[in-house]
């Protein structure tokens, strides 16, 4: 059985048509990533999703059930995770919690023995009874990722779930989410990170100006875009542009410390940054040659939609 089933969905506000009949399936146990551009219709399509908002066509099938016929029994099977914490900052996470698990209908024992194990795993034991106002915005949202999952949903949907974390909270979101999926929870993931859903996704979607553009694992989507690959190389000194003024290389662009350089033909360009090396007497202190990326594809897509 799919976990999500989308058919034909639409919505529109006023003019503005904001989702253009969207279809899209989830498979059951797969983490599966939204891709799009700002104002593409990734939120409002997973409004629709989620029940949030009722489409002006279409229908959503959660675990087979439908979510706008039966909203209640379909909301149950899953968890919802926002980019903005939507925990109450004048409780603690301890009671944020109890909230969250009365409202799916947990009794009180089942509920006090799954929050001392979240609050343990999201490293906010100590903390379990300090207003969740005080935390910051890494803490807050460690606490809705908590009680987004108190329940154990077999469908977890986040909205750019680490947008804006400090690198500790990002990396628990992440390892959260690969523990939820291992246990068989259907992850659909928002995301601006396309690194990120690369990482994790078997399956990703790009929407663009309201419209499904591409559907498939990011290693066939990169595979449509095979005619550039990259060449990253960095030196022990600083190096301008001029540099890779060469036949072979598309472009260059800086990385941090290194260069990344785009080319069919990276037998050539790699020779060429040897040679040249040795010309100028620069030391090479890293070099590697990659395929296209899902940002590479990604950029593609949208810019030819």
């Amino acid at each position: 059985m799919n976990a999500i089933e989308a058919g034909h969905l639409s919505k529109r506000f006023g003019p503005v048509i904001a989702v253009n009949d969207v279809s899209l399936t989830v498979r059951e146990g797969e983490i599966f990533g939204f891709l799009g551009p700002n104002g593409a219709g990734k939120t409002t399509t997973m409004r629709l999703l989620t029940g949030v908002l009722t489409p002006n066509a279409g229908s959503v099938l959660i675990c087979g059930t439908d979510i706008h016929r039966r909203p209640l029994e379909a909301k149950m099977q899953m968890g919802v995770i926002l980019e903005s914490s939507t925990v109450y900052g004048d409780m603690s996470p301890e009671q944020n919690l109890h909230l969250s698990g009365q409202m799916y209908g947990m009794p009180k024992s089942q509920r006090e023995e799954r929050i001392d194990e979240l609050l343990s795993r999201v490293g906010l034991q100590e903390k379990r009874r300090i207003p969740v106002r005080t935390f910051s915005k890494g803490m807050r949202q460690r606490v809705s990722i908590a009680c987004a999952i108190i329940h154990r949903p077999k469908v977890l949907f986040l909205d750019e779930p680490t947008s804006g974390l400090d690198v500790q909270s990002r990396r628990l979101a992440i390892e959260l989410v690969r523990e939820m999926n291992g246990q068989g929870t259907t992850i659909f993931l928002t995301t601006h990170n396309i690194e990120e859903a690369n990482m994790l996704c078997q399956t990703v979607c790009i929407i663009n100006k309201g419209k499904i553009v591409a559907q498939d694992s990011p290693e066939r989507l990169k595979k449509m875009f095979d005619t550039t690959q990259s060449v990253e190389v960095s030196f022990d000194r600083a190096v301008t542009r001029d540099l890779f003024a060469a036949d072979g290389i598309l472009r260059a662009e800086p990385c941090g410390d290194k260069w990344r350089l785009y080319t069919d033909n990276p037998d050539r360009v790699l020779k060429y940054l040897v040679g040249r090396a040795e010309q100028e007497s620069l030391g090479i202190t890293s070099l590697t040659m990659s395929g296209p990326s899902l940002e590479e594809a990604f950029v593609q897509l949208t810019e030819c939609a």
